[in-house]
This record gives C-alpha cells, structure tokens and sequence, in this order.
C-alpha cells in the first residue's frame, strides 16, 4: 500500500467520531474491498457533475477504483457542459435570498439554476445538442442503436467538442469514462436535457424511439455484467439516492429470486452518503438493514451510511483511496 498523504492522514487523525468517523470506516473499507479484488458500483445522484466532483473522480476512474457508474441522466450530460461551457456558468450563493421574480430573471437569461450554481443553456445545452443529434441520426441511417452512455462516448471520442473546451480535460469524469470504455448505467435517462431533446426529435418524426436503447436494456446489461465479475464480490458506493441508487442494487434480487440463480452473490460492501433522513418510504433515507429484506444486502456485508452533504464528503473519501 503506498504511504497516505496530508488529506488521508488528517481525516484519520482527527475524523473520529459520529459521520466523520463513519467517513473514515467507508473510506478504509471500499480500499479493502479493492485490495482483495472486489470490483465497485459508484452511484452519483443530485448534480455532483454541476458540483465539479469530476475534478476528483475522474482520477479514481483513471485509477481503476471504480468499474462500472450508475448515474442520472443529469449527471452524464452535465459533466460534458461544464467542459464545454464552464466560464459560462453563474455562481448566486445568496440563492437562498432570491424571490420568483428573481428566478424568472435567471430564466429570461437562459441561466438555469440549480442551487448555487446556474447552467448557460444556450452555451452548454445547445453546443452539445447540434452534435449529438448528428450521431443519433447517423446511428439510426445505419440501423444502429445505443444506450445513452454509449452516445456520449462517442461525442466526446470524436473530438467534435475540443474547440469547447474551458476546463482541463482531466476534470471531466465522463472523458475518463469514456477513455475507459467504463461501463455505465443510466436509468431514467429520459428525464435529462438531452433525453427531452430526444424525445422532441421523436415527436417531431425526424427520429424513431428505438434508436436509443431503454432502461430494460440497460438492466439487462447490468445483470450480464454483475454475473460475469462477482467471482471476488461487487461492493457499492452510492452518493445521493433516487433510481441512481435503487436500478442497480435491485440487480441482486432480481438474479436471485426471478432468474432464480440462488448462487448470485449479495453485494460485498455498502456506503450511502445522504442527507435524508428515515421517513414515509423514502428511499433515499432507508438505513442499509432494511436492503437486507429486499434480497440486496446480506446479514454480514459491510455497511456504512454517512449523514452528510456529498459534496464535502465524496471528495475525502475520493482523497483516501488516492493516497492524497
């Protein structure tokens, strides 16, 4: 193991109780779960590519830290428009202050705020879109389809988008990704920006639904490569909660009792970080043991949950397992 740096050996020095001694106990055992050669699931939620979280995990992905991502839709593309329009972006920290006539303000502007931070539609929305929309209707003229992901590794491979660039290239997770040929799940990818252009694409007739591949397709894909790499076990490290969270530790279950394929390993290791708290079904809030009713998680996996804001703790985790 090499020697740990000023980051690792901060948090293990004065991280030590409460949420920051859970961060500590995730971090050391995601590194274990490594070291014995368990392949991880990282799940990013929320907007962690509206929050730069690329400038760190792009690192642990060029590290072979983490191999295979389910993400949101938001997260696969926002990573790409903070490469693309980056000085573009607006910062409102008082963004707890502002009024309705504030934020149609931002709209008339094209800014489109997500919390602190505001998107440039027309520079990062419509700069990716002319051509992207050029390789799905390329794909479809040939009869070919691809799941969300796939798209995008091809935007970015193309090299289309480099006369973009406002961001150092090694800050963009989804660029390491695609470098990679990393697997990835989206699902929900419909919701996203580029998702809703897509579909207005379908309703206007100029593409066919089919062109891109669906959730289904994506499961079935996730189920093919959890079966394929759990010989040593698949821990799972998830940021945030929602469908990035719940469509793949579903895959578990899903082999065991529909499939029926009882010698399908339970996930290997567990962290949640979330700030939600334990109420009404929430899934986001759910403590790890009730994923033990649900088939997901077995009696003995390691389990860690870490009350917290993702953006201040995935980083440090993040800084562990780098040796920073």
């Amino acid at each position: 193991m090499k020697t740990k740096g000023a980051i690792s050996n901060f948090i293990e020095n004065y991280y030590l109780h409460f949420n920051a001694a859970a961060l500590v106990d995730a971090a050391k055992g995601y590194e274990e779960q490594l070291e014995k050669g368990s392949k991880m699931l990282v799940s990013l939620a929320g907007a962690m590519s509206t929050a730069e979280l690329g400038k760190i995990f792009a690192e642990v992905i060029r590290q072979d830290k983490v191999h295979i991502i389910s993400c949101t839709g938001a997260n696969l593309e926002e990573d790409i428009m903070n490469l693309v329009a980056h000085s573009h972006y607006k910062r409102v920290p008082n963004y707890r202050d502002l009024t309705p006539q504030d934020e149609w303000n931002l709209l008339e502007k094209g800014l489109n705020r997500v919390t602190d931070t505001c998107i440039p539609e027309e520079e990062a929305f419509r700069r990716i879109q002319e051509h992207i929309v050029k390789i799905w209707k390329d794909a479809e003229a040939k009869g070919e389809s691809y799941l969300p992901h796939e798209y995008m590794y091809k935007l970015l491979l193309s090299g289309v988008l480099e006369e973009y660039y406002e961001i150092d290239i090694k800050n963009s997770w989804m660029y390491a990704a695609a470098e990679k040929k990393l697997p990835i799940v989206c699902p929900g990818w419909e919701d996203s920006t580029m998702g809703n252009i897509f579909a207005s694409y379908v309703l206007k007739g100029e593409l066919k639904a089919t062109t891109m591949k669906s959730g289904i397709e994506y499961m079935t894909f996730l189920a093919d490569w959890y079966t394929n790499n759990s010989e040593k076990g698949i821990g799972f490290f998830q940021i945030g909660g929602g469908i990035a969270g719940d469509f793949p530790i579903c895959v578990v279950p899903m082999l065991y009792q529909d499939m029926e394929r009882t010698d399908t390993p339970f996930w290997s290791y567990f962290c949640q970080i979330s700030d939600s708290t334990t109420s009404y079904g929430s899934y986001s809030g759910a403590v790890p043991n009730e994923k033990i009713t649900w088939g997901k998680l077995d009696i003995n996996t390691p389990k860690f949950i870490i009350e917290s804001d993702a953006t201040i703790v995935a980083p440090l985790v993040f800084a562990y397992l780098l040796n920073m």
